[in-house]
């Protein structure tokens, strides 16, 4: 064993220095201070507390929050494996933006770009120009404004002085487009619903086009009633506008949904990059990808799509950086989340987890369709995603009830009333996702079935504020 001599005093740091290398973290607050007082809410406490008194807090407070396994409103996944939690755990203090320090994470945003590319048969896929993003409302910001420039690049001789830019879209697009035409300043035109058509029209769609339209947005996967809009029918309506006016209106795909359940479950239906008028298409890895919150991606066809001047280089993290994003700093786990789903799902395993949901949702639709007291608008065979109404006999409640009552059980069910021109058409919505089995299903149709005996006594429906009565997620 070797021999050491101890150190002299001079070589001892100083006690500022001593003091600084100690994270102020790892010092132990006063035990008995938690015992005396509570910390404020609504401003900083004088001093610190102990780790386990801050997670006693914190953790006990959040038991209040509902069970997203039951949270059939949103479209968000609630759970992955815990080896995906692992990995989620390991890269959390990764900066996606940091592309020189955390290569690797960067060469998995990469894998992820081209496997979309491919997966949405892109006809060149190297020549796609792609990027990751906080979710696919960041992804349709980034979608737009491509859109927008291209548009302006065109009409530089008029655009911003007489030309005032507008998008054409369906009513019922998730409210990112709402917020992308009023943060960007351009004229939302929007097809309204008629009758049982819940989404967008292709011709009237067409016919809202003119030289100041910057695109047409299709939405593969509606969040109203998880219907997809046909797409090759919009584009076949934009090809016959360019034949007789000469307009150009390219079609950006919002597949928030369903651009990751149309290529395993819906292989032959053209919607994706097959359409040489589809220009960009972005989806949601944090949905249907299948990632815990929040991730997004966007897909241009080429770097024709994307205009350059829109691309940021910046150096100062070191290396030579092109990014395209509305955020800067942001956590690569959800990244790293992604492509380990598609390394160990691949298309077969997508296919199996998405058809499992599909299955769900149809099974669960005809359930409750059996029960007599409701009307399917759609039956979630396309998105696993169904919406349904009471039936017209029943006058006792209405779906604000159903929701309400339901939620009493745990379950949160949206109820929520169309847009224009079914403002008279109020339903239930029921998206099934990964990890809500026929099990939970049929425990959810319990419920349902608990609630109907006391919803049928009513007088009449009890809600009054039918705005108010309940929320309404994407």
């Amino acid at each position: 064993m070797p021999l050491h001599k101890g150190s002299p005093h001079g070589t001892e740091p100083s006690e500022k220095r001593r003091r600084l290398a100690l994270n102020p973290f790892y010092g132990e607050a006063d035990p008995i201070a938690g015992m005396e007082s509570a910390p404020p809410r609504h401003r900083l406490p004088d001093g610190p507390m102990p780790s386990s008194i801050a997670y006693g807090l914190v953790h006990d407070e959040l038991m209040l929050d509902g069970n997203a396994r039951l949270n059939l409103a949103t479209f968000v996944t609630t759970w992955m494996e815990p080896q995906a939690a692992v990995l989620m755990g390991e890269c959390r203090d990764k900066n996606m933006i940091d592309k020189d320090e955390y290569p690797r994470t960067a060469e998995l945003e990469r894998r992820c770009v081209a496997m979309l590319a491919d997966l949405w048969n892109a006809p060149d896929p190297s020549a796609v120009v792609g990027c990751s993003t906080t979710g696919s409302s960041e992804a349709c910001m980034l979608a737009g404004m491509a859109l927008k420039r291209r548009w302006a690049a065109r009409n530089s001789d008029r655009y911003p002085a007489t030309a005032r830019p507008n998008l054409v879209m369906g009513i019922n697009v998730q409210v990112c487009w709402d917020k992308f035409c009023n943060f960007w300043e351009i004229e939302p035109r929007q097809v309204p619903m008629e009758g049982d058509r819940f989404h967008l029209d292709p011709q009237a769609a067409a016919d809202l086009c003119d030289e100041n339209t910057i695109g047409v947005v299709g939405v593969m996967g509606s969040t109203f009633d998880g219907s997809y809009e046909p797409i090759a029918e919009l584009c076949a309506a934009l090809d016959a506008l360019q034949e007789r006016t000469g307009l150009d209106i390219p079609v950006h795909v919002d597949g928030a949904s369903g651009a990751m359940v149309a290529p395993f479950l819906d292989e032959d239906l053209v919607w994706d990059f097959r359409l040489p008028r589809v220009s960009s298409i972005n989806t949601s890895g944090h949905k249907y990808g299948l990632v815990y919150p929040g991730v997004g991606w966007a897909l241009w066809r080429s770097p024709a799509e994307l205009p350059e001047e829109l691309v940021f280089r910046v150096n100062y993290l070191g290396g030579d950086m092109p990014t395209f994003a509305l955020n800067f700093s942001r956590p690569g786990a959800q990244v790293v989340a992604q492509y380990y789903t598609f390394l160990r799902l691949g298309r077969d395993g997508y296919r199996a987890v998405q058809q499992a949901s599909r299955d769900v949702a149809t099974a669960l639709a005809q359930q409750i369709e059996k029960l007599g007291d409701f009307q399917l608008l759609t039956r979630g065979d396309q998105l696993p995603v169904f919406a349904l109404t009471t039936a017209p006999d029943v006058e006792a409640y209405d779906v604000f009830d159903v929701s309400r009552r339901l939620r009493e059980q745990g379950w949160l069910v949206p109820a929520y009333t169309f847009p224009a021109n079914r403002q008279d058409l109020s339903v239930l919505r029921v998206v099934c996702r990964n990890g809500f089995s026929s099990d939970l299903a049929e425990l959810l149709m319990e419920d349902l079935r608990l609630v109907l005996p006391d919803l049928r006594r009513q007088p009449h429906p009890l809600s009054q504020d039918k705005q108010a009565a309940t929320s309404f997620h994407h």
